[in-house]
Order: C-alpha cells, then structure tokens, then sequence
C-alpha cells in the first residue's frame, strides 16, 4: 500500500537512502548526513508516500515530481522480500500516478549500470525513450530514461 508520508516519518527513511544498495544506484552516492536529509525534508516530505508491506510496516519510498517519479526500499529490513517488494511498489506506484494523480505519463531516470530496475520497468511498460551522460557525484554516469503512458 502508498499512503501519503507523515512529517514524524523524516528519520525512519534516511537508513533506507543511505543503504550501500540503495546509494550505489542512486544519483546521489554520497551518505546523505542527517541534516542535509532534514534540509531536503523540510521542501519535500508532503511529496512523499510510503510504501507498506503486507503487514503494514513501513518498507519503502515513493516520490512524484510532476510526471517523473523515483523510489528506494528498505533493503536491510525486507531482506529476501525485496524482489516482491519491488513488484508490487511498482504495481502501485504507477496505479497511483495514473489513477489518483490523473497523470498521462510517467518518467524516470535508472543508472544503465542499475540492470534490475530496468528490468523491472520493462515489465511494467516502460520503455526506454533516451540515454545521456550525467555528472553523478564527480563521476560521468549513463543514465537511462524510461517512460510509459496511461
């Protein structure tokens, strides 16, 4: 299930972000430190949605910018279920931006490197509309942009 963010949710997510696994495939690598995520919280949270498991815990990120969207999950704490974690945040994560947002088409940006979600786009009907380079933390990376309509 997504449901909106609570603002007391601010701490509970930056472990989530700052997982080696989720840094390594981000567009920012560095270890966000706590007080540039309360800066960036501060702008942001009433964008984010939380992802809860079946049982209602919280185990993942969803955030809208207009029409492009990115996520992260709690990779330490969902363990051997991140694979099905995945599947379904993306199930809802796009039932969402075209149903309760009304939008018409949904982006994002991948590392070309990051092979899994890529993949896992596919099987959502994303498609792969262009590569560029971009400057990720002082390095040039291949980004990967993916994008499917209603």
């Amino acid at each position: 299930m997504l449901r909106p963010a609570t603002y007391a949710e601010r701490d509970l997510i930056l472990p989530w972000r700052n997982h080696e696994s989720v840094r390594a495939v981000s567009l920012t690598t560095h270890e966000i430190k706590p007080e540039e995520h309360a800066r960036w919280w501060e702008k942001r949270w009433r964008d984010v949605l939380i992802y809860e498991d079946d049982a209602g815990t919280p185990a993942g990120v969803v955030i809208f910018d207009g029409n492009t969207w990115s996520f992260y999950l709690d990779a330490a704490g969902l363990g051997d279920k991140l694979l099905f974690a995945w599947m379904r945040l993306e199930k809802e994560a796009v039932d969402y931006a075209f149903g309760t947002l009304g939008l018409e088409t949904l982006g994002g940006e991948t590392l070309a490197e990051n092979k899994q979600v890529l993949a896992l786009h596919r099987r959502f009907g994303f498609k792969e509309t262009r590569r560029y380079e971009r400057l990720v933390d002082g390095e040039m990376k291949t980004v990967v942009w993916t994008e499917r309509g209603k």
